[in-house]
């Protein structure tokens, strides 16, 4: 009698979203793609990967995107870094992850008026001080999330 074992497809599927997860940038409706010059509700997803807490995320925005509101976040305070020109071009949530848990933070932007290419950068830090960087300083380890205006 053959008898199906379910156990390693499921055990397939776990290590392949832990793999797989990262902290991402998706529009509200977990697309990785928009249109330009459109005003977009994007959702900056953040996993903890370690049996440590996250502590604190920093989003680089991309040139060309203009950050507009966000989204309240309890337990979190957030901060922002404004250029010369008063635009936003970093966000920082600082607040507790646990493992095993996973944060979102929505905000609203309007994306650049002409095709391009989102890098969106982010930086995880945990409770140890480790800091594991989304921004392509290291794609093997850590892809930054992209988001294609079209």
């Amino acid at each position: 009698m053959f008898k199906l074992n379910t156990a390693l497809p499921v055990a397939s599927a776990l290590l392949f979203s832990v793999a797989g997860a990262h902290a991402t940038v998706r529009t509200e409706a977990g697309l990785s793609e928009s249109v330009a010059g459109k005003s977009e509700t994007y959702r900056l997803n953040v996993p903890t990967e370690k049996d440590l807490s996250t502590t604190r995320i920093r989003l680089i925005v991309p040139a060309g995107v203009t950050l507009s509101r966000f989204q309240v976040t309890p337990g979190f305070t957030r901060t922002v870094v404004k250029n010369d020109a008063g635009l936003i071009r970093e966000v920082i949530w600082t607040g507790r992850v646990a493992p095993m848990e996973y944060a979102r933070f929505y905000f609203q932007a309007k994306n650049p008026p002409q095709a391009a290419e989102l890098v969106w950068k982010i930086h995880q830090t945990y409770s140890d001080g480790s800091v594991v960087a989304w921004d392509d300083s290291n794609p093997a380890e850590g892809p930054a999330s992209r988001t294609t205006v079209r």
